[in-house]
């Protein structure tokens, strides 16, 4: 409620306060002092006269200067050889129905998102085959990481009513 009865404030003659504001002369600001800007020219144009002038002294002792690299080129490798790079260990993954859209090899310690449901609909089916230590062998992962996986993430489960019952829902 406090909210409506701001933005009625808020709206109330917005276009003639807008016009007025816009119609107000601008403030003139306020002069520099003057020799402020007449010392930066000076200094400027000092400055720029003594990077322009050659100063004779450095330029005979640049003269003077002889430099004699011995070093033999440096011959550059033709590509054939590549740094080393870490590779993850891959494993294939166990296709679903999707075929070539699936999902081909997974890195150890990873499981596609079919795997993934598949391996929760085995274990809610078959707890006593499909234990954690089973799908960790199964699918190269980590104990604690399946226990946590069966513990916490759950699969949909489609539950019917019998007619009667959908009035007292």
């Amino acid at each position: 409620m406090g909210g409506r009865l701001t933005r009625v404030f808020r709206t109330f003659n917005v276009e003639s306060r807008a016009r007025r504001e816009i119609s107000k002369e601008k403030p003139t600001p306020a002069p520099r002092h003057p020799t402020t800007r007449l010392d930066e020219l000076v200094d400027q144009s000092e400055i720029q006269e003594q990077i322009h002038r050659k100063d004779d002294r450095l330029l005979t002792l640049l003269k003077d200067v002889y430099v004699e690299s011995r070093d033999l080129p440096v011959r550059v490798k033709d590509g054939g050889e590549h740094l080393p790079c870490k590779q993850e260990e891959k494993r294939l993954t166990k296709l679903g129905h999707l075929g070539d859209l699936d999902v081909k090899k997974v890195s150890k310690g990873k499981i596609s998102i079919v795997e993934a449901l598949t391996l929760l609909n085995n274990h809610k089916l078959h707890p006593e085959i499909w234990t954690a230590e089973k799908i960790a062998v199964e699918y190269s992962l980590e104990l604690k990481d399946v226990n946590s996986l069966l513990e916490f993430f759950i699969p949909f489960t489609v539950q019917e009513f019998p007619k009667e019952t959908k009035k007292a829902i």
